[in-house]
């Protein structure tokens, strides 16, 4: 990605001399996973687009050990954590923004205690910054008569109080925002916190992303909105079990916001 868009990495701007605007935490979902790194090359190129100089860590980002830490292994987790501070601190970071609640609440609030402190920012609050500034300008035509719902992810809403960000950036595109009967303070999760998606699923009566396409299922949106790479893929797994995929789409902001501003 970092050759085709000419992203340059931190050691790459301080061999130059420079220092970036913000540093964009790509995270393992954006890094690693297919369906991600579509949100990932979204994002980078409403940064572009913005004339935000930015950069990536690149092969120097490790797992910021959220994953680790929500499993109960606090000893990988702070072996994960340290590296990254010593690596961000050695940069001189100052502010962050990245695509996944996760990383956004472990560097703001965790990283700290281990001596990283910087200003995180998640890429919905960032674009409804460059939205508000003017940097960025949307079309929003391409949505006209669209529902779109959005899905509040556990990590950006309750845990950190962000509900309004998000939507205010999707209120720039020409559509219906529709909100399920459980939103913001009451949001469900998807079901993939707390390392839950990279185990089997515990005895019970239902998987918790079924109960909430359930929710979603109700409003009958054309569009689901996800500010989360990991609720993007639960919701994308329930909305398959419902077999609505013909029908309703499940898109990160970033993307909605890029086909917005014709990227």
């Amino acid at each position: 990605m970092s050759e085709s868009m000419k992203i340059p990495t931190m050691a790459e701007m301080t061999a130059s001399g420079e220092q970036p605007e913000v540093l964009f935490w790509v995270g393992c979902m954006g890094s690693f996973d297919d369906r991600a790194k579509k949100i990932t090359k979204a994002f980078a190129k409403l940064l572009i687009k913005s004339n935000v100089k930015f950069a990536v860590l690149g092969a120097e980002e490790s797992c910021t050990g959220d994953p680790a830490k929500r499993a109960g292994n606090e000893f990988l987790y702070q072996m994960q954590a340290f590296a990254n501070v010593q690596v961000l601190n050695g940069y001189e970071v100052k502010r962050i923004v990245t695509s996944c609640p996760h990383c956004f609440n472990i560097l703001k609030n965790e990283y700290p205690e281990l001596g990283g402190n910087y200003e995180v920012i998640h890429h919905t609050q960032f674009l409804q910054r460059l939205l508000n500034e003017g940097r960025l300008e949307v079309k929003g035509g391409s949505f006209k008569g669209k529902r779109i719902t959005f899905h509040d992810p556990c990590y950006l809403g309750r845990a950190n109080g962000e509900y309004e960000a998000p939507r205010e950036v999707l209120a720039k595109l020409d559509a219906e925002l529709t909100e399920m009967k459980r939103c913001k303070d009451r949001g469900l999760c998807c079901g993939a916190g707390g390392a839950q998606m990279f185990k089997e699923a515990e005895k019970g009566d239902k998987e918790v992303n079924v109960e909430r396409t359930e929710d979603v299922l109700e409003v009958k949106p054309d569009i689901v909105a996800a500010g989360c790479p990991f609720c993007n893929t639960m919701m994308t797994d329930g909305v398959k079990h419902f077999n609505k995929e013909s029908e309703i789409e499940v898109k990160d902001i970033a993307e909605l916001i890029a086909e917005a501003a014709d990227l």
